[in-house]
Protein backbone atom coordinates (compact mmCIF):
# COMPACT_ATOMS: atom_id res chain seq x y z
CA UNK A 1 0.00 0.00 0.00
CA UNK A 2 1.44 3.43 -1.16
CA UNK A 3 2.19 5.77 2.25
CA UNK A 4 -0.34 8.41 2.31
CA UNK A 5 -0.31 11.53 4.21
CA UNK A 6 -2.79 11.42 7.03
CA UNK A 7 -3.89 15.21 6.09
CA UNK A 8 -4.51 14.22 2.66
CA UNK A 9 -8.26 13.92 2.21
CA UNK A 10 -8.92 9.91 1.41
CA UNK A 11 -11.18 8.87 -1.08
CA UNK A 12 -12.94 5.43 -0.82
CA UNK A 13 -15.39 3.03 -3.05
CA UNK A 14 -17.93 1.95 0.04
CA UNK A 15 -19.72 -0.86 -1.43
CA UNK A 16 -23.15 -1.09 0.42
CA UNK A 17 -25.13 -4.13 -0.62
CA UNK A 18 -29.12 -4.55 0.12
CA UNK A 19 -31.40 -7.90 -0.47
CA UNK A 20 -33.32 -5.75 -3.12
CA UNK A 21 -30.73 -3.22 -4.00
CA UNK A 22 -26.93 -2.46 -4.28
CA UNK A 23 -24.89 1.04 -4.70
CA UNK A 24 -21.33 1.83 -5.07
CA UNK A 25 -20.43 5.23 -3.37
CA UNK A 26 -17.38 7.45 -3.94
CA UNK A 27 -16.73 8.64 -0.03
CA UNK A 28 -14.34 11.46 0.33
CA UNK A 29 -13.18 11.73 4.19
CA UNK A 30 -11.07 14.34 5.27
CA UNK A 31 -10.89 16.75 8.49
CA UNK A 32 -13.55 18.80 7.38
CA UNK A 33 -14.79 17.05 4.81
CA UNK A 34 -17.34 14.26 4.45
CA UNK A 35 -19.40 13.54 0.89
CA UNK A 36 -21.00 10.74 -0.76
CA UNK A 37 -21.87 10.18 -4.66
CA UNK A 38 -23.68 7.16 -5.09
CA UNK A 39 -21.60 6.17 -8.86
CA UNK A 40 -23.49 3.13 -9.55
CA UNK A 41 -26.64 1.63 -8.48
CA UNK A 42 -27.97 -2.20 -9.28
CA UNK A 43 -31.60 -4.45 -8.62
CA UNK A 44 -30.99 -7.35 -6.34
CA UNK A 45 -32.99 -10.00 -5.22
CA UNK A 46 -33.65 -13.57 -4.65
CA UNK A 47 -33.82 -15.81 -7.46
CA UNK A 48 -36.74 -18.58 -7.50
CA UNK A 49 -35.41 -21.78 -8.81
CA UNK A 50 -37.51 -25.48 -8.25
CA UNK A 51 -38.76 -24.12 -4.80
CA UNK A 52 -35.64 -22.52 -3.36
CA UNK A 53 -34.62 -19.10 -3.50
CA UNK A 54 -31.15 -17.87 -4.41
CA UNK A 55 -28.49 -14.98 -4.87
CA UNK A 56 -27.04 -14.31 -7.92
CA UNK A 57 -23.61 -13.77 -6.76
CA UNK A 58 -21.87 -13.95 -9.53
CA UNK A 59 -23.94 -11.06 -11.02
CA UNK A 60 -23.58 -9.11 -7.37
CA UNK A 61 -19.88 -9.40 -7.86
CA UNK A 62 -19.96 -8.07 -11.19
CA UNK A 63 -21.75 -5.59 -10.23
CA UNK A 64 -19.67 -4.35 -7.72
CA UNK A 65 -16.83 -4.25 -10.00
CA UNK A 66 -18.65 -2.40 -12.05
CA UNK A 67 -19.23 0.30 -9.56
CA UNK A 68 -15.55 0.35 -8.36
CA UNK A 69 -14.38 0.85 -11.43
CA UNK A 70 -16.49 4.20 -11.58
CA UNK A 71 -14.99 5.64 -8.48
CA UNK A 72 -11.67 4.84 -9.75
CA UNK A 73 -12.50 6.27 -13.26
CA UNK A 74 -13.92 9.50 -11.23
CA UNK A 75 -10.83 10.03 -9.40
CA UNK A 76 -8.25 8.56 -6.63
CA UNK A 77 -9.22 5.87 -5.17
CA UNK A 78 -7.67 4.85 -1.18
CA UNK A 79 -9.28 2.12 -0.74
CA UNK A 80 -12.31 -0.89 -1.11
CA UNK A 81 -15.27 -1.69 1.90
CA UNK A 82 -17.98 -3.86 1.70
CA UNK A 83 -20.88 -4.08 3.96
CA UNK A 84 -23.94 -6.14 2.73
CA UNK A 85 -26.92 -7.97 4.99
CA UNK A 86 -25.89 -11.09 7.44
CA UNK A 87 -26.57 -14.85 8.24
CA UNK A 88 -26.18 -15.28 4.38
CA UNK A 89 -23.35 -17.21 3.15
CA UNK A 90 -21.18 -19.03 0.11
CA UNK A 91 -19.44 -22.58 0.37
CA UNK A 92 -15.95 -22.34 -0.95
CA UNK A 93 -13.93 -26.03 -2.17
CA UNK A 94 -10.75 -27.28 -1.10
CA UNK A 95 -9.61 -25.68 -4.71
CA UNK A 96 -11.43 -22.03 -3.74
CA UNK A 97 -14.12 -22.45 -5.61
CA UNK A 98 -17.63 -21.71 -4.88
CA UNK A 99 -19.79 -24.76 -4.40
CA UNK A 100 -23.05 -23.65 -5.25
CA UNK A 101 -25.28 -20.45 -5.50
CA UNK A 102 -25.29 -18.87 -1.89
CA UNK A 103 -29.30 -19.51 -0.59
CA UNK A 104 -31.40 -16.51 0.47
CA UNK A 105 -32.36 -16.16 4.45
CA UNK A 106 -35.74 -15.74 2.92
CA UNK A 107 -35.61 -19.29 1.59
CA UNK A 108 -38.13 -21.96 3.38
CA UNK A 109 -35.38 -24.88 3.74
CA UNK A 110 -34.91 -23.92 7.70
CA UNK A 111 -38.64 -24.65 8.43
CA UNK A 112 -38.84 -26.82 11.38
CA UNK A 113 -34.74 -26.44 11.92
CA UNK A 114 -34.81 -24.66 14.90
CA UNK A 115 -36.75 -27.16 16.53
CA UNK A 116 -34.35 -30.07 15.63
CA UNK A 117 -31.55 -27.66 16.89
CA UNK A 118 -33.39 -27.24 20.33
CA UNK A 119 -33.64 -31.20 20.83
CA UNK A 120 -29.72 -30.86 20.95
CA UNK A 121 -28.77 -27.27 22.70
CA UNK A 122 -31.43 -25.03 24.78
CA UNK A 123 -32.69 -22.17 23.72
CA UNK A 124 -31.18 -20.89 27.11
CA UNK A 125 -27.60 -22.24 26.33
CA UNK A 126 -27.49 -21.04 22.75
CA UNK A 127 -28.85 -17.42 23.87
CA UNK A 128 -25.77 -17.57 26.38
CA UNK A 129 -23.22 -18.39 24.43
CA UNK A 130 -24.49 -16.43 21.10
CA UNK A 131 -27.12 -13.68 22.70
CA UNK A 132 -28.65 -13.37 19.69
CA UNK A 133 -32.40 -13.04 18.76
CA UNK A 134 -33.41 -16.35 17.26
CA UNK A 135 -34.50 -15.78 14.41
CA UNK A 136 -35.43 -19.19 11.95
CA UNK A 137 -32.93 -18.22 9.44
CA UNK A 138 -29.83 -17.36 11.22
CA UNK A 139 -26.94 -19.48 9.56
CA UNK A 140 -26.90 -21.78 12.34
CA UNK A 141 -30.38 -23.16 11.19
CA UNK A 142 -29.44 -23.15 7.14
CA UNK A 143 -25.88 -25.11 8.26
CA UNK A 144 -27.82 -27.41 9.87
CA UNK A 145 -30.99 -27.51 6.86
CA UNK A 146 -27.67 -28.53 4.19
CA UNK A 147 -26.62 -31.76 6.94
CA UNK A 148 -25.63 -34.62 4.93
CA UNK A 149 -25.57 -32.58 1.39
CA UNK A 150 -22.63 -32.97 -0.88
CA UNK A 151 -22.07 -29.29 -0.78
CA UNK A 152 -21.59 -29.02 3.11
CA UNK A 153 -19.47 -32.68 3.12
CA UNK A 154 -17.01 -30.57 0.09
CA UNK A 155 -17.12 -27.03 1.78
CA UNK A 156 -13.63 -26.28 2.76
CA UNK A 157 -14.63 -22.99 4.54
CA UNK A 158 -17.74 -20.94 4.86
CA UNK A 159 -17.92 -17.39 3.72
CA UNK A 160 -20.35 -14.67 4.86
CA UNK A 161 -21.49 -12.62 1.53
CA UNK A 162 -19.38 -9.62 1.76
CA UNK A 163 -16.57 -12.04 3.08
CA UNK A 164 -17.01 -14.10 -0.35
CA UNK A 165 -17.28 -10.70 -2.54
CA UNK A 166 -13.55 -9.74 -0.81
CA UNK A 167 -12.48 -13.28 -0.92
CA UNK A 168 -13.06 -12.44 -4.70
CA UNK A 169 -11.55 -9.06 -4.40
CA UNK A 170 -8.45 -9.99 -2.66
CA UNK A 171 -7.80 -13.89 -2.95
CA UNK A 172 -7.89 -13.83 1.45
CA UNK A 173 -9.95 -15.53 3.17
CA UNK A 174 -11.73 -14.75 6.39
CA UNK A 175 -14.64 -13.73 8.63
CA UNK A 176 -15.06 -10.17 9.55
CA UNK A 177 -16.34 -9.92 13.19
CA UNK A 178 -19.84 -7.77 13.13
CA UNK A 179 -20.75 -10.48 10.68
CA UNK A 180 -19.78 -13.79 12.14
CA UNK A 181 -21.84 -12.22 15.14
CA UNK A 182 -25.39 -12.97 13.45
CA UNK A 183 -24.58 -16.65 12.50
CA UNK A 184 -25.77 -18.09 15.91
CA UNK A 185 -22.09 -19.98 15.76
CA UNK A 186 -20.13 -16.69 17.38
CA UNK A 187 -19.11 -16.71 21.19
CA UNK A 188 -20.44 -13.20 22.09
CA UNK A 189 -18.51 -13.19 25.50
CA UNK A 190 -15.16 -14.31 24.08
CA UNK A 191 -15.68 -12.75 20.43
CA UNK A 192 -14.34 -16.10 18.84
CA UNK A 193 -16.07 -18.65 16.80
CA UNK A 194 -17.65 -21.60 19.35
CA UNK A 195 -16.58 -24.50 18.14
CA UNK A 196 -18.06 -26.16 21.18
CA UNK A 197 -21.29 -25.43 20.14
CA UNK A 198 -20.78 -26.26 16.34
CA UNK A 199 -19.54 -29.55 17.50
CA UNK A 200 -22.41 -30.70 19.72
CA UNK A 201 -24.94 -29.87 16.67
CA UNK A 202 -22.57 -31.94 14.64
CA UNK A 203 -21.76 -29.17 12.18
CA UNK A 204 -18.10 -29.13 9.97
CA UNK A 205 -16.27 -26.29 12.29
CA UNK A 206 -13.33 -26.55 10.58
CA UNK A 207 -15.22 -24.37 7.79
CA UNK A 208 -15.49 -21.61 10.01
CA UNK A 209 -12.97 -19.02 8.43
CA UNK A 210 -10.09 -17.02 10.97
CA UNK A 211 -12.14 -14.13 12.44
CA UNK A 212 -11.13 -10.18 11.69
CA UNK A 213 -11.56 -7.35 13.02
CA UNK A 214 -13.51 -3.77 11.23
CA UNK A 215 -10.80 -2.00 10.02
CA UNK A 216 -8.44 -4.56 9.09
CA UNK A 217 -6.32 -4.27 6.08
CA UNK A 218 -7.41 -7.30 4.18
CA UNK A 219 -4.81 -6.95 1.09
CA UNK A 220 -4.39 -5.92 -2.43
CA UNK A 221 -6.49 -6.40 -5.14
CA UNK A 222 -5.64 -9.30 -6.74
CA UNK A 223 -4.27 -8.70 -10.31
CA UNK A 224 -7.43 -9.65 -12.50
CA UNK A 225 -9.19 -6.95 -10.58
CA UNK A 226 -6.84 -4.47 -10.70
CA UNK A 227 -7.10 -4.35 -14.53
CA UNK A 228 -10.28 -4.63 -14.82
CA UNK A 229 -10.99 -1.68 -12.00
CA UNK A 230 -7.86 0.00 -13.74
CA UNK A 231 -6.44 0.34 -9.77
CA UNK A 232 -3.53 -1.80 -8.81
CA UNK A 233 -2.52 -2.52 -5.37
CA UNK A 234 -5.75 -0.71 -4.15
CA UNK A 235 -6.44 -1.91 -0.35
CA UNK A 236 -9.51 -3.86 0.52
CA UNK A 237 -10.31 -2.96 3.93
CA UNK A 238 -12.39 -4.91 6.54
CA UNK A 239 -15.27 -2.25 7.49
CA UNK A 240 -18.37 -3.07 9.73
CA UNK A 241 -19.91 -5.80 6.79
CA UNK A 242 -23.00 -6.43 8.73
CA UNK A 243 -24.76 -3.19 7.30
CA UNK A 244 -26.21 -2.77 10.19
CA UNK A 245 -22.78 -2.13 11.88
CA UNK A 246 -21.99 0.27 9.40
CA UNK A 247 -25.34 2.49 9.60
CA UNK A 248 -24.45 2.26 13.54
CA UNK A 249 -21.17 4.18 12.85
CA UNK A 250 -23.02 6.94 10.64
CA UNK A 251 -25.28 7.45 13.83
CA UNK A 252 -24.47 10.95 14.28
CA UNK A 253 -25.17 10.88 18.08
CA UNK A 254 -23.72 13.35 20.65
CA UNK A 255 -23.54 13.28 24.44
CA UNK A 256 -27.15 12.18 24.81
CA UNK A 257 -28.20 8.79 25.84
CA UNK A 258 -29.64 7.52 21.85
CA UNK A 259 -31.60 4.69 20.88
CA UNK A 260 -31.11 4.22 16.97
CA UNK A 261 -33.83 2.54 14.78
CA UNK A 262 -31.17 1.49 11.37
CA UNK A 263 -34.72 1.42 8.89
CA UNK A 264 -34.80 -0.12 5.62
CA UNK A 265 -35.95 -3.62 4.42
CA UNK A 266 -35.35 -4.46 7.97
CA UNK A 267 -35.93 -2.26 10.72
CA UNK A 268 -33.10 -2.79 13.27
CA UNK A 269 -34.07 -1.56 16.86
CA UNK A 270 -31.85 -1.08 19.75
CA UNK A 271 -29.11 0.42 22.06
CA UNK A 272 -25.10 0.53 22.11
CA UNK A 273 -24.03 -0.83 24.82
CA UNK A 274 -20.19 -1.85 26.23
CA UNK A 275 -21.15 -5.16 26.62
CA UNK A 276 -24.34 -8.13 26.32
CA UNK A 277 -26.78 -8.49 27.87
CA UNK A 278 -27.75 -12.06 28.23
CA UNK A 279 -29.95 -11.90 31.12
CA UNK A 280 -33.22 -14.56 30.89
CA UNK A 281 -35.28 -11.35 30.64
CA UNK A 282 -33.63 -10.34 27.21
CA UNK A 283 -33.26 -14.00 25.88
CA UNK A 284 -37.58 -14.44 26.40
CA UNK A 285 -37.84 -10.77 24.68
CA UNK A 286 -35.95 -12.26 21.97
CA UNK A 287 -33.28 -8.93 21.69
CA UNK A 288 -29.96 -9.87 19.87
CA UNK A 289 -26.18 -8.73 20.81
CA UNK A 290 -24.44 -8.38 17.81
CA UNK A 291 -20.99 -7.15 18.13
CA UNK A 292 -20.06 -3.58 16.36
CA UNK A 293 -17.14 -1.26 15.81
CA UNK A 294 -14.58 -1.05 18.13
CA UNK A 295 -15.84 -3.76 20.63
CA UNK A 296 -19.10 -2.49 21.26
CA UNK A 297 -22.34 -4.23 21.28
CA UNK A 298 -25.14 -3.59 19.63
CA UNK A 299 -28.03 -4.56 21.78
CA UNK A 300 -30.94 -4.57 19.59
CA UNK A 301 -34.19 -6.52 18.05
CA UNK A 302 -35.15 -7.31 14.52
CA UNK A 303 -38.62 -5.87 13.69
CA UNK A 304 -40.07 -7.02 10.01
CA UNK A 305 -39.49 -3.02 8.95
CA UNK A 306 -40.27 -1.86 5.71
CA UNK A 307 -40.48 -4.31 3.71
CA UNK A 308 -43.96 -5.02 4.23
CA UNK A 309 -44.81 -1.72 3.00
CA UNK A 310 -42.51 -2.01 -0.08
CA UNK A 311 -43.79 -5.61 -1.13
CA UNK A 312 -47.24 -4.32 -0.92
CA UNK A 313 -47.07 -1.55 -3.39
CA UNK A 314 -45.17 -4.40 -5.22
CA UNK A 315 -48.78 -6.65 -5.21
CA UNK A 316 -50.75 -3.43 -6.06
CA UNK A 317 -48.43 -2.42 -8.96
CA UNK A 318 -48.86 -6.17 -9.99
CA UNK A 319 -52.22 -5.51 -10.45
CA UNK A 320 -52.01 -2.23 -12.12
CA UNK A 321 -53.77 -0.62 -9.20
CA UNK A 322 -53.88 3.46 -9.90
CA UNK A 323 -52.37 5.62 -7.54
CA UNK A 324 -50.39 3.31 -5.64
CA UNK A 325 -47.14 4.92 -5.79
CA UNK A 326 -45.13 5.36 -2.48
CA UNK A 327 -45.65 9.18 -2.48
CA UNK A 328 -49.20 8.92 -3.36
CA UNK A 329 -49.92 6.24 -0.67
CA UNK A 330 -48.05 8.08 1.83
CA UNK A 331 -49.74 11.14 1.21
CA UNK A 332 -53.10 9.93 1.60
CA UNK A 333 -52.06 7.46 4.62
CA UNK A 334 -50.67 11.26 6.72
CA UNK A 335 -54.45 12.26 6.72
CA UNK A 336 -56.15 8.40 7.01
CA UNK A 337 -57.27 8.36 10.64
CA UNK A 338 -54.59 6.86 13.92
CA UNK A 339 -54.34 3.69 15.02
CA UNK A 340 -57.71 2.83 13.95
CA UNK A 341 -56.15 -0.61 12.98
CA UNK A 342 -53.00 -1.97 14.70
CA UNK A 343 -51.36 -5.44 13.62
CA UNK A 344 -48.31 -8.02 14.93
CA UNK A 345 -45.84 -6.24 12.10
CA UNK A 346 -43.82 -9.19 13.26
CA UNK A 347 -45.66 -12.02 12.44
CA UNK A 348 -43.81 -14.90 10.73
CA UNK A 349 -46.30 -14.71 7.77
CA UNK A 350 -44.82 -11.12 6.68
CA UNK A 351 -41.76 -12.92 6.18
CA UNK A 352 -41.48 -14.33 2.54
CA UNK A 353 -42.77 -12.68 -0.37
CA UNK A 354 -46.37 -13.09 -1.90
CA UNK A 355 -49.68 -10.98 -1.38
CA UNK A 356 -49.13 -8.59 1.65
CA UNK A 357 -52.18 -6.79 1.75
CA UNK A 358 -54.07 -9.87 2.18
CA UNK A 359 -51.98 -10.58 4.57
CA UNK A 360 -52.68 -7.26 6.87
CA UNK A 361 -55.91 -7.82 6.14
CA UNK A 362 -55.84 -11.28 7.24
CA UNK A 363 -53.76 -10.33 11.06
CA UNK A 364 -56.36 -7.66 10.89
CA UNK A 365 -59.58 -10.03 11.21
CA UNK A 366 -57.51 -12.71 13.22
CA UNK A 367 -57.14 -9.58 16.14
CA UNK A 368 -60.11 -8.60 15.73
CA UNK A 369 -59.34 -5.30 14.49
CA UNK A 370 -61.11 -3.46 11.35
CA UNK A 371 -60.17 -4.68 8.77
CA UNK A 372 -58.31 -2.28 6.50
CA UNK A 373 -59.87 -2.38 2.92
CA UNK A 374 -58.13 0.56 0.53
CA UNK A 375 -54.29 0.79 -0.19
CA UNK A 376 -54.26 3.85 1.54
CA UNK A 377 -55.69 2.00 4.99
CA UNK A 378 -53.68 -0.77 4.49
CA UNK A 379 -50.16 1.46 4.34
CA UNK A 380 -51.54 3.37 7.32
CA UNK A 381 -51.71 -0.06 9.27
CA UNK A 382 -48.46 -0.83 8.29
CA UNK A 383 -47.05 2.52 9.70
CA UNK A 384 -48.83 2.37 12.91
CA UNK A 385 -48.17 -1.07 13.60
CA UNK A 386 -44.45 -0.32 12.42
CA UNK A 387 -43.74 2.96 15.46
CA UNK A 388 -46.04 0.88 17.63
CA UNK A 389 -43.27 -1.91 17.50
CA UNK A 390 -41.08 1.06 17.71
CA UNK A 391 -42.08 2.04 20.56
CA UNK A 392 -42.53 -1.44 22.59
CA UNK A 393 -38.97 -2.60 21.88
CA UNK A 394 -37.49 0.82 22.49
CA UNK A 395 -38.53 1.05 25.84
CA UNK A 396 -37.99 -2.80 26.32
CA UNK A 397 -34.54 -2.23 25.29
CA UNK A 398 -34.15 0.64 27.75
CA UNK A 399 -35.48 -1.54 30.43
CA UNK A 400 -33.60 -4.96 30.05
CA UNK A 401 -29.92 -2.65 29.68
CA UNK A 402 -30.87 0.04 32.49
CA UNK A 403 -30.77 2.81 30.29
CA UNK A 404 -32.78 6.00 29.20
CA UNK A 405 -33.33 7.22 26.59
CA UNK A 406 -33.45 10.93 25.61
CA UNK A 407 -33.32 10.76 21.83
CA UNK A 408 -34.04 8.13 18.87
CA UNK A 409 -31.81 8.04 15.71
CA UNK A 410 -33.59 6.90 12.61
CA UNK A 411 -30.88 5.85 9.75
CA UNK A 412 -31.13 4.60 6.49
CA UNK A 413 -34.30 4.23 3.95
CA UNK A 414 -36.77 4.95 6.40
CA UNK A 415 -35.20 8.35 7.77
CA UNK A 416 -36.71 9.91 4.87
CA UNK A 417 -40.74 8.41 5.34
CA UNK A 418 -41.48 11.86 7.48
CA UNK A 419 -44.92 10.04 8.65
CA UNK A 420 -43.30 7.77 10.04
CA UNK A 421 -40.39 9.17 11.70
CA UNK A 422 -43.56 11.42 13.10
CA UNK A 423 -45.42 8.73 14.64
CA UNK A 424 -41.93 7.00 16.51
CA UNK A 425 -41.94 10.23 18.19
CA UNK A 426 -45.50 10.35 18.99
CA UNK A 427 -45.31 6.80 19.95
CA UNK A 428 -42.13 6.74 21.86
CA UNK A 429 -42.58 10.52 23.53
CA UNK A 430 -39.41 11.57 22.35
CA UNK A 431 -37.52 13.54 19.66
CA UNK A 432 -36.41 11.82 16.23
CA UNK A 433 -33.76 12.73 14.90
CA UNK A 434 -33.71 11.67 11.15
CA UNK A 435 -31.27 11.49 8.99
CA UNK A 436 -28.81 10.82 7.35
CA UNK A 437 -30.09 8.14 4.83
CA UNK A 438 -27.16 7.03 3.50
CA UNK A 439 -25.43 5.99 6.99
CA UNK A 440 -24.31 2.74 6.30
CA UNK A 441 -22.50 4.06 3.27
CA UNK A 442 -20.91 7.24 5.59
CA UNK A 443 -19.91 3.95 8.39
CA UNK A 444 -18.11 2.21 5.68
CA UNK A 445 -16.21 4.54 4.43
CA UNK A 446 -15.35 6.21 7.73
CA UNK A 447 -13.72 3.29 8.97
CA UNK A 448 -12.09 2.67 6.01
CA UNK A 449 -10.61 6.33 6.38
CA UNK A 450 -9.21 5.33 9.87
CA UNK A 451 -7.75 2.35 8.78
CA UNK A 452 -5.76 4.34 5.73
CA UNK A 453 -4.86 6.28 8.33
CA UNK A 454 -7.40 9.35 8.62
CA UNK A 455 -7.42 10.88 12.72
CA UNK A 456 -10.65 9.67 13.16
CA UNK A 457 -9.96 8.04 16.42
CA UNK A 458 -12.83 6.55 17.88
CA UNK A 459 -16.87 5.83 17.05
CA UNK A 460 -16.88 9.93 18.80
CA UNK A 461 -14.84 11.71 16.57
CA UNK A 462 -16.51 9.82 13.02
CA UNK A 463 -20.00 10.72 14.65
CA UNK A 464 -18.93 14.73 14.84
CA UNK A 465 -17.31 14.73 11.60
CA UNK A 466 -21.29 13.62 10.35
CA UNK A 467 -22.47 16.01 12.53
CA UNK A 468 -20.43 18.93 11.05
CA UNK A 469 -21.30 18.17 7.60
CA UNK A 470 -24.69 16.66 7.31
CA UNK A 471 -28.32 17.54 8.53
CA UNK A 472 -30.70 15.63 10.64
CA UNK A 473 -34.51 16.67 10.63
CA UNK A 474 -36.14 16.71 14.11
CA UNK A 475 -39.60 15.60 14.75
CA UNK A 476 -41.35 16.43 17.91
CA UNK A 477 -43.86 14.39 19.68
CA UNK A 478 -47.26 15.11 20.11
CA UNK A 479 -47.83 17.04 23.14
CA UNK A 480 -50.25 16.22 25.51
CA UNK A 481 -51.85 13.53 27.41
CA UNK A 482 -54.57 12.51 25.11
CA UNK A 483 -51.80 11.70 22.17
CA UNK A 484 -50.38 9.36 25.00
CA UNK A 485 -53.26 7.88 25.98
CA UNK A 486 -53.85 6.92 22.40
CA UNK A 487 -50.82 4.91 21.74
CA UNK A 488 -51.16 3.26 25.19
CA UNK A 489 -54.75 1.73 24.16
CA UNK A 490 -52.87 0.82 20.83
CA UNK A 491 -50.24 -1.10 22.80
CA UNK A 492 -52.89 -2.21 25.07
CA UNK A 493 -54.76 -3.94 21.70
CA UNK A 494 -51.88 -5.50 19.95
CA UNK A 495 -50.79 -7.03 23.09
CA UNK A 496 -54.38 -8.64 22.46
CA UNK A 497 -53.00 -10.33 19.11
Amino acid sequence: MTPRSTSEPVRVAAVDLGATSGRVMACRVGSRTLHLEELHRFSNGGVPVRGGLFWDVLGIHREVLTGVREVARTGRLHGIGIDSWAVDYGLVGRDGWLLGNPRSHRDSRTDGVPARVREVVSDAELYDVTGLQQLPFNTIYQLVSELGTPSLEAAEQLLLLPDLLTYWLTGEAGAERTNASTTGLYDVRTGEWSLELAKRIGLPWGILPPLRDPGTVVGPVVDEVAAYVGAPGVPVISVGSHDTASAVVGVPAGEESFAYISSGTWSLVGLELDGPVLSAEAREADFTNETGVDGTIRFLKNVMGLWVLSESVRTWADKRLADVTLPALLAGAADAPALRTVVDINDPRLLTPGDMPSRIQELAREAGEPIPRTPVAITRTILDSLALAYRRNVRLAATLAGRDVDVVHVVGGGSQNDLLCQLTADALGVPVLAGPGEAAALGNGLVQARALGADLPDLAAMRALIRRTHDVRRFEPASGSAASADWDAAERRAAKV
